[in-house]
């Protein structure tokens, strides 16, 4: 496997004023072989005031194992704000694409997996990656940061009544426009831009409520977006892979919620084989996912 530390902004500008000596990096998680595969970028969350160790290469380690590339972003947070966080997320999924010959990556087959505010912005780039806003600055040719599948776990969605409001807080500050608020209420951007999304929450979550994902796929029915949606009647906020890996201070490990990541991997691989990319031949009954 090729662990790489990367700085996404090398040799391109990149502010760092609003948090001196942080650069905003990608870890990658590359297969080694010959063999063309999807990858996965991920997201962690942590309400855009830090991104959580535990939704970064422990997710990472679960898709390689599944037999895709992986890759973790440690995108910029609070004090940086919109859009920052998006920015660092196209130019992520550019610098995956401009190297997948060398990775040997599909790049119609990149995934991009979100936890919590690490959704959001998952989301985010779902549903604004074809923005004017987006375009013209450097590092980001094209629709070179256009994802081909969303992965949504406890995603941070609406600006409503049903927010996680020190997300929206630390994205846009303390007192964010009525415009920018509904552009970042990501229930009401979705159209036919919007890549296919697998999405799974639990019905107890208080931080950020179960309404959020229905919301998000409400949306995606209306503009005739392919979702699967799960949600898991017990399990509180971050569960991750709600595994013993995954745990925190006793608690966060719950076996009917982590079977989220055997659905998801199935849906993934059914996603890629349908959109006719006949190098991508993984066996899931031979996938290797933490029980």
């Amino acid at each position: 496997m090729k662990n790489q530390c990367l700085d996404i902004w090398s040799d391109l500008p990149y502010d760092e004023s609003p948090a001196p000596g942080f650069r905003p990096v990608l870890d990658t998680y590359v297969l080694d072989g010959q063999k063309i595969r999807g990858a996965v970028l991920v997201l962690p969350g942590g309400g855009y005031g830090f991104t959580s160790d535990r939704e970064g290469e422990p997710i990472a380690n679960q898709f390689t194992a599944a037999g895709f590339h992986a890759f973790v972003l440690w995108y910029s947070v609070a004090p940086h704000s919109h859009p920052q966080p998006i920015k660092d997320v196209s130019r992520a999924l550019c610098l995956i694409r401009e190297n997948a010959a060398m990775w040997h990556i599909d790049p119609d087959k990149i995934a991009v997996a979100g936890f919590s505010a690490g959704g959001h912005l998952a989301a985010s780039i779902g549903v604004h990656w074809d923005k004017p806003w987006l375009s013209g600055i450097p590092g980001l040719p094209g629709n070179g940061n256009k994802p081909n599948a969303l992965i949504l776990s406890y995603p941070v969605i609406t600006s409503g009544s049903f927010t996680h409001r020190g997300s929206f807080e630390n994205l846009l500050g303390l007192e964010p426009s009525k415009a920018d608020l509904q552009m970042m209420s990501l229930e009401t951007q979705v159209g036919c831009q919007t890549p296919p999304t697998f999405l799974w929450h639990t019905f107890e979550d208080e931080a950020v409520p179960v309404e959020n994902s229905l919301m998000f796929a409400s949306a995606l029915r209306k503009a005739g977006v392919p979702f699967e949606l799960h949600v898991f009647p017990e399990g509180v906020h971050g569960l991750s892979l709600a595994t013993a890996e995954t745990a925190w201070e006793g608690t966060g490990i719950d076996p009917h919620v982590g079977s989220w990541l055997r659905l998801c991997l199935e849906w993934l691989t059914n996603l890629f084989r349908q959109q006719s990319w006949n190098g991508f031949d993984a066996d899931m009954s031979e996938m290797n996912v933490l029980k």
